[in-house]
């Protein structure tokens, strides 16, 4: 069946997130140093991603939302040291702010902007990327931030879910990600294509997953996935 559109992952398909996440992490002890230094003090960089994640370990119920992890992560650390809840709110802020600080892959915006002329496009993450502050929103329909919908990839109701926005069935929508778990099996259990995304040299066979599928494409970069949809369309 034809491909009527195409839905995206964000971190580690548009931009790399790691380096996002550590420039967020240093933003958010430089405010914590300037406005909350006791807490800065017992909360250093290394320490507070530790109580991050132990936060997100002993609460299963927000698995699905980051800045709820975020911000209960930054209540923890402030509250016993005398700040209050402005604090927090503040700290988030400056946080978050940083987080939408990202540097695209070079093939990622030429390719959005060929795409976007043919394809209605939409995003799926299980991140909290906010496109409107990072500048990229146009390119898409909408996006369904898992900590907003309820649910996570690859639970497949956030991919029905995008089908539905786009008025299409499963089967006429591609989604492209990185994570062969998150993205390319759960869009194929939902119904969808799927493209991987690889930018690294594993390839799929030598992944080990448990779901017995291959990837509709596999694509080294954005530009690769326009290459393939142009020879697709011309061969129809």
């Amino acid at each position: 069946m034809r491909i009527r559109a195409i839905t995206f992952d964000l971190d580690d398909t548009l931009w790399p997130i790691a380096p996002a996440m550590l420039h967020a992490e240093q933003r958010l002890d430089a405010w914590l140093q300037a406005h909350c230094p006791r807490a800065a003090q017992a909360y250093p960089i290394a320490a507070m991603r530790a109580l991050r994640d132990r936060i997100a370990a002993e609460n299963p119920q927000i698995a699905h939302d980051f800045g709820a992890q975020r911000r209960l992560s930054l209540r923890t650390a402030l509250l016993p040291h005398g700040y209050d809840e402005a604090h927090v709110k503040d700290a988030f802020t400056a946080f978050y702010a940083a987080r939408n600080e990202v540097e695209c892959y070079a093939d990622a915006l030429p390719a959005l902007d060929l795409l976007k002329a043919r394809y209605p496009l939409g995003a799926i993450t299980n991140g909290n990327a906010d496109l409107d502050a990072i500048g990229l929103r146009h390119y898409f329909r909408f996006s369904l931030r898992a900590s907003d919908f309820g649910s996570a990839k690859p639970a497949p109701d956030i991919f029905h879910e995008a089908c539905a926005q786009l008025g299409l069935q499963p089967a006429e929508v591609l989604h492209v990600g990185d994570d062969p778990a998150l993205d390319v099996v759960g869009a194929h259990q939902a119904g969808l294509r799927c493209a991987w995304l690889n930018r690294g040299t594993t390839p799929w066979v030598e992944l080990g997953l448990a779901a017995p599928m291959q990837p509709d494409m596999v694509i080294r970069d954005l530009a690769e996935l326009v290459d393939i949809l142009e020879r697709s369309e011309a061969a129809a």
